[in-house]
């Protein structure tokens, strides 16, 4: 069946078609961090969507080129070094180490491009668009140095966000980055220097300052992907100003539809409620894996939930997705045992992988409950075959396949290194107590790592180690 995705600028779901169907290219940009502190878990809620987006993607046979930019330049940036009383750089370098750092825990894939706003080829680009704005006559400098977009000139600004521009009263000019539609009004394209900037400052035809933060992502996108793209995705909050802005500035320069598709992910709650620091709610991956959960774990949580309704981050669901993946280690340790036994004859078992419906479902707007529902059913059915013996190891083999193939979009399977440490330690002991035929000292071990949340099993091929289900 063909892929349909939901299209914000249409609000309809559609067939997806991508530019260069000959090819299978695809070409999709992805707002990445404003690296003025540490990306959160609601940031990340996003960035693991659009990882399930790339990832079905590839597995149907397209050519996923992504880029996602790094904001190092904007009001928040800038603020933030001004208190801390250091260069601009030196004050957004940890955050962008720790934006790395954080993906690669979520084994969330890394984009083809990071470019940052002030890598000096990107700033120039802008200088080159905000130009070209204003010999069309949609930009202008104003009484206070700074270049503003003309929206009135735009007449399709307001489409994605489905507001009529007529119906509202723009305010004039806004400089700021972020605003909502009851202070709309000709954005900044270009904010001349002032001293509250300190040393961030270019040159430009319209004298010293900086960019305004709209204009880095149309710069950006276009300079490593071209004037038109596929696939642009983001957070709600993206939709108004930042995404409108992008395509008001991008389609004014190029005269050409910028983005096929806009796909935006709703906001993560925790306990009900918006994350705030206020109420304590506030949470950055470190505080989560403080707690004693592992990054596949919160991979998990946050993408369990279809990207288009909001997800309720608990406690709770953390020990849920703990409980999920419990279920998967266990049947796919099954399934390797059986996999791994002489085969006397084949299976008798009607039970067969469902090749295409995980797929299937993906392919309906990223249905991530109905894909999951469909690999737990797979699971359940395939559990109830193994207690029958009626599934052999060529059966087995077949199910581990199915599962190699669902795990490329998923990419949810345990690795040995996420054992702690101290856990390894306690099984190898085990281990040794039971060759020295100390079998007090196994039990007393083996009770120890089920203290802990681990379960000990032995079986012909040596003890193995798994996470209990509900710990």
């Amino acid at each position: 069946m063909p892929i349909r995705l939901f299209n914000t600028y249409s609000r309809q779901l559609e067939e997806f078609e991508p530019r260069e169907a000959a090819s299978r290219r695809i070409d999709m940009y992805t707002c990445g961090p404003t690296v003025y502190s540490r990306a959160h878990i609601g940031n990340f809620r996003a960035y693991v969507f659009e990882d399930l987006l790339q990832r079905h993607l590839e597995l149907r046979g397209y050519k996923v080129r992504r880029v996602m930019n790094i904001t190092d330049v904007d009001d928040k940036t800038i603020r933030g070094a001004r208190e801390a009383k250091i260069p601009l750089s030196k004050f957004t370098e940890p955050f962008k180490q720790a934006f790395f750092e954080d993906i690669d825990t979520l084994r969330i894939k890394r984009a083809d491009d990071f470019p940052s706003a002030t890598d000096q080829r990107y700033i120039d680009k802008m200088i080159e668009m905000i130009a070209a704005l204003i010999s069309r006559g949609l930009a202008y400098q104003a009484d206070d140095k700074s270049v503003y977009y003309r929206i009135s000139k735009f007449p399709n600004y307001g489409k994605l966000a489905h507001f009529d521009l007529t119906q509202l009263q723009p305010t004039g000019r806004v400089k700021n980055d972020e605003y909502d539609k009851e202070h709309i009004g000709d954005f900044a394209l270009w904010k001349a220097w002032d001293e509250e900037d300190g040393d961030v400052k270019w040159d430009s035809p319209w004298g010293p300052g900086r960019p305004g933060w709209h204009i880095e992502c149309s710069a950006m996108a276009t300079a490593i992907l071209g004037d038109q793209i596929d696939i642009h995705c983001g957070g709600v909050d993206n939709i108004f100003p930042h995404h409108e802005a992008e395509i008001a500035q991008t389609e004014g320069v190029t005269g050409k539809r910028f983005v096929s598709y806009w796909l935006h992910c709703a906001h993560l709650l925790v306990d009900g409620q918006k994350m705030s620091k206020s109420l304590g709610n506030f949470y950055t991956l470190p505080d989560v894996l403080e707690k004693g959960y592992s990054g596949r774990e919160i991979r998990y949580a946050l993408m369990r939930v279809h990207y288009r309704a909001p997800l309720n981050f608990t406690w709770e669901g953390m020990e849920e997705a703990r409980e999920s993946l419990g279920r998967i280690d266990e049947w796919i340790m099954r399934l390797e045992e059986k996999s791994q036994e002489e085969n006397v004859k084949r299976s008798t078992s009607n039970v067969e992988p469902p090749m295409e419906k995980f797929e299937a479902a993906l392919d309906d707007d990223l249905n991530i409950s109905g894909a999951l529902g469909v690999l737990f059913d797979g699971i359940r059915d395939s559990n109830r075959a193994l207690d029958e013996q009626a599934l052999d190891s060529v059966g087995a083999q077949k199910w581990l396949q199915w599962w190699a193939r669902v795990d490329r979009v998923l990419d949810l399977t345990a690795t040995k290194s996420e054992v702690p440490d101290e856990i390894t330690k306690l099984a190898e002991a085990r281990v040794q107590a039971r060759l020295t035929k100390d079998w007090r000292k196994s039990d007393e071990l083996r009770d120890e790592l089920m203290a802990r949340g681990w379960e000990a099993r032995d079986t012909k091929d040596g003890q193995k180690i798994t996470k209990r289900s509900g710990s």
